[in-house]
């Protein structure tokens, strides 16, 4: 049995939707059960845990014999935030697994978490990671670049509602992105390859790209020219130093803003591709799957 926690999210999503299609037995781990509705109606066991509490933890990991661990508290919303998942709920998810026996144990952390990063949400996946090789579990360990899907769209969505697109900073930083897809693909293999035991990855994707190159995939893809504004990174660090006590999900987004302005995110991705041979997903591909979704009509019954 594999326990995918994070169910509901865009990377649990599409990792319990591959071992699915591959007839693998999954639980399901969420907050928000009806938020996978659809998961229980095709049999997967759907478990109500949060990472917050000790003891639901433990019975979501009871019987299992993988733990996925694809949780984040990023947006920090109601209490879900970073000191409460990425660390606290991390090490009692870690511990929950190690108490259960668990076979392997995979962790998917960020390709820029570091002991001095100035976002918390990165310095506790460094943690997190640590606590986990410590541990004395099999695991793997994959650190994701920015998620096409989350970044790039957010600048992308834009363009595609009004023709508008804003942008943090100047927009000429290179960053590295990935499709949530491809790193599915990765976490699915963690569970049971041998090369991937007792490891730590970065997982990107096949371009690097800055905030600028994402504005001008969307506008070859859509055929649009985006009306293009900047959050000035001056701007940024003002908010930052304003925020950072009485706002803690804005001033965490605005460090991420300038993180990606100012620090070289870029990553190399051809000698794992070479390796494990999984098709890396291009900006492009995304946009045009953007494109047809808004302009595919909408059932009426």
């Amino acid at each position: 049995m594999i326990a995918v926690f994070g169910a509901s999210g865009r990377l649990g999503r599409a990792v319990a939707r591959l071992l699915i299609d591959d007839r693998r037995p999954v639980r399901a781990v969420t907050r928000n059960p009806a938020s996978l509705a659809d998961f229980a109606q095709l049999g997967v066991e759907v478990v109500v845990a949060d990472l917050r509490d000790t003891a639901s933890t433990a019975r979501a990991c009871a019987g299992a014999t993988h733990v996925v661990a694809a949780t984040h508290g990023f947006p920090g919303q109601r209490g879900n935030d970073p000191p409460a998942v990425d660390r606290d709920g991390n090490r009692r998810l870690v511990d929950a697994a190690r108490g259960a026996g668990i076979e392997r144990f995979v962790f998917v952390s960020a390709a820029i978490a570091s002991a001095d990063n100035p976002v918390d949400f990165f310095r506790f996946k460094q943690e997190s990671e640590n606590y986990l090789r410590d541990s004395g579990m099999e695991f793997t360990i994959l650190r994701a670049a920015a998620f096409m899907e989350f970044w790039a769209a957010m600048i992308g969505d834009g363009i595609l509602k009004d023709g508008k697109a804003k942008i943090f900073g100047v927009g000429e930083n290179p960053i590295n992105f990935v499709s949530v897809a491809d790193v599915a693909r990765y976490v699915v293999a963690s569970l049971d390859d041998p090369r991937l035991r007792n490891r730590t990855i970065t997982v990107g994707g096949p371009q690097d790209l800055s905030f600028l190159d994402v504005v001008a995939t969307f506008e070859r893809v859509t055929g649009r020219t985006a009306v293009v504004s900047h959050v000035p990174l001056a701007v940024m660090r003002a908010i930052a130093a304003v925020t950072r006590r009485i706002n803690a999900p804005l001033w965490r987004q605005v460090q991420a803003g300038i993180q990606f302005d100012t620090t070289d995110q870029r990553c190399d991705m051809a000698a794992t591709a070479r390796e494990f041979g999984f098709p890396m997903t291009r900006l492009d591909d995304l946009v045009q799957q953007q494109l047809a979704a808004a302009n595919r009509p909408v059932a009426r019954g």
